[in-house]
């Protein structure tokens, strides 16, 4: 930014989306420079204002221009090589020798783009090397990869690449006073974070920002820190996939899976980043409610039904079109909640419930559910989805008639009286009128946390965390839960478009439930 007048000492800026300020001059009419770094390609503009030291504003002055969209790897190993391989092929890069240690062909992280990994045996033999640099660590880059230990008691790496007898760079397990910990080394500045789960995939990103010296890690596409004041190596050595350079040779192989390694030269963004970790949710069932046979309501798919329990029955309406306002000898009917039918409990002994468990309650799902209260002040709380374990219910979603609330609660371990986690949305019970309300479930283990949806929406007092989630072996259950030995909090109102996912959906998927289709997860 520069102006011919030489008082101007500071100007104010603002950027398409942000970000805006205010910069000084070095001295009076001093040009003044300041980087930025674009979050989405497309059309951006910039608006700056000179200010002369008596604070006098200049007009506006508008730039408008493109930002491009990142450029692809620069080295890219998707490790789906034939399982008699020796080698693997580069999509982008040099290919990368095997080790005697390594066995291609192996299973994938549910829900990405990858199509196989490779394993590690954790021995000396157990790497990939392409025997060349794949980035230049004195400039911007990222380097990225699906990681699935096999243990998690002792330090291993993912990717590095070689630096004057030490790692230039480091991305893996690393042991910390509380325990093992993603991390992201380089250049003297180290970023940790996360939990490394033995047999659970992880995304990995490391990021170095050569404008700013910091170097940032991201685990399942969420920042987990920032490390300032990195001073990367000045040579360039080998990329290596499993282990890590040290003073007496190589050390800190990896023991368990990797796939798909990816090099950028650039900074990649959040929303690149949380695109390169998606996994996209698998639909487990869907049971629209709309008929019975022999007691059991059908999932769409041909899947395993919903057996109705005694004071359970499917309600479908009427096909008259009987309008009231026009013909007042007709009676009218109500519709059903969604579609041509939905399920009525009594409130005394209805319920629906699955064959065994739904959704692994110890990993991430998703849960829909559209339901309407018939009373309008109920005598006790009332569960409309619940699955248990031994001792407990792995997760209830309730209506509690004293605090006007539905809430989703969650138990830390599958023990009677253990502590729990209670989210909750203040809503008015429907007292048998209107469309009900479209409830969600949403337990993501990446990230350990649970969130309840109430019509598309949450919040802060529906959100919270839940460090460790277990796996639950009862059945799925509508419209009821367990209390002591049986069962209880039995409900009385409409239930509809019972929904189940593995995976967590995304805000804008989980808006789509209970419309009577599946969300795109586009």
């Amino acid at each position: 930014m520069a102006s011919p007048s030489d008082d101007v000492v500071s100007y104010t800026y603002g950027f398409t989306g942000g970000p805006s300020g205010t910069v000084s001059a070095a001295r009076p009419g001093a040009p003044v420079t300041i980087p930025y770094l674009p979050l989405s390609a497309g059309p951006k503009s910039l608006t700056v204002r000179a200010i002369d030291r008596s604070g006098r504003s200049s007009g506006e002055s508008r730039y408008a221009f493109n930002v491009q969209a990142g450029r692809a790897p620069v080295a890219r190993w998707k490790l789906d090589d034939p399982a008699d391989s020796t080698s693997a092929a580069a999509e982008t890069g040099t290919a990368a020798r095997a080790g005697t240690g390594v066995t291609f062909g192996g299973p994938v992280p549910t829900g990405t783009t990858a199509t196989a990994t490779v394993a590690l045996d954790g021995g000396d033999q157990g790497f990939l090397t392409p025997d060349a640099p794949a980035t230049d660590l004195r400039k911007s880059f990222a380097v990225s990869a699906w990681v699935r230990p096999a243990e998690t008691n002792r330090d291993m790496t993912v990717v590095s690449q070689d630096a004057d007898g030490a790692p230039g760079f480091d991305l893996g397990l690393r042991h910390q006073d509380s325990g093992p910990a993603w991390s992201f080394t380089i250049g003297g500045a180290q970023v940790s974070g996360g939990v490394p789960e033995t047999g659970e995939w992880a995304h990995l990103l490391g990021l170095y920002d050569a404008e700013t010296g910091k170097a940032r890690l991201y685990v399942n596409g969420h920042e987990t820190g920032t490390a300032a004041d990195a001073t990367p190596a000045e040579t360039a050595g080998a990329f290596q996939i499993g282990r890590a350079l040290g003073t007496a040779g190589y050390g800190d192989q990896w023991h368990g899976d990797i796939g798909d390694v990816q090099v950028h030269d650039r900074v990649v963004v959040p929303d690149e980043v949380a695109e390169l970790a998606y996994r996209k949710p698998t639909l487990l069932g869907h049971w629209s409610l709309e008929n019975a046979t022999d007691g059991a309501s059908p999932e769409q798919s041909g899947g395993a039904p919903l057996r109705l329990g005694t004071g359970a029955s499917i309600y479908q309406g009427s096909d008259d079109s009987c309008i009231p306002d026009i013909d007042p000898d007709c009676t009218y009917v109500p519709p059903p909640l969604v579609g041509d039918g939905h399920l009525r409990l009594d409130g005394e002994s209805g319920y629906a419930a699955a064959d065994g468990p739904v959704v692994d309650t110890g990993d991430s799902f998703t849960l829909g559910v559209v339901v309407r209260l018939a009373d309008s002040d109920p005598a006790h709380p009332m569960t409309v989805l619940s699955q248990s374990g031994e001792h407990t219910d792995a997760f209830e979603v309730r209506y509690d008639p004293s605090t006007h609330t539905w809430q989703l609660v969650m138990p830390e371990k599958d023990e009677a009286g253990a502590p729990e986690k209670v989210v909750s949305q203040i809503v008015v019970a429907d007292g048998g009128e209107g469309q009900g309300h479209r409830l969600a479930v949403v337990y993501d283990d990446a990230t350990d946390t649970i969130k309840l949806y109430v019509d598309g929406y949450t919040n802060t007092q529906a959100t919270a965390t839940l460090p460790n989630g277990w796996h639950s072996t009862g059945a799925l259950q509508i419209g009821r839960a367990r209390s002591g030995d049986g069962w209880g909090e039995y409900l009385h109102g409409d239930v509809d478009e019972v929904q189940a996912y593995s995976g967590a959906l995304r805000d804008g998927d989980v808006a789509g439930l209970g419309q009577g289709t599946d969300p795109c997860l586009c």
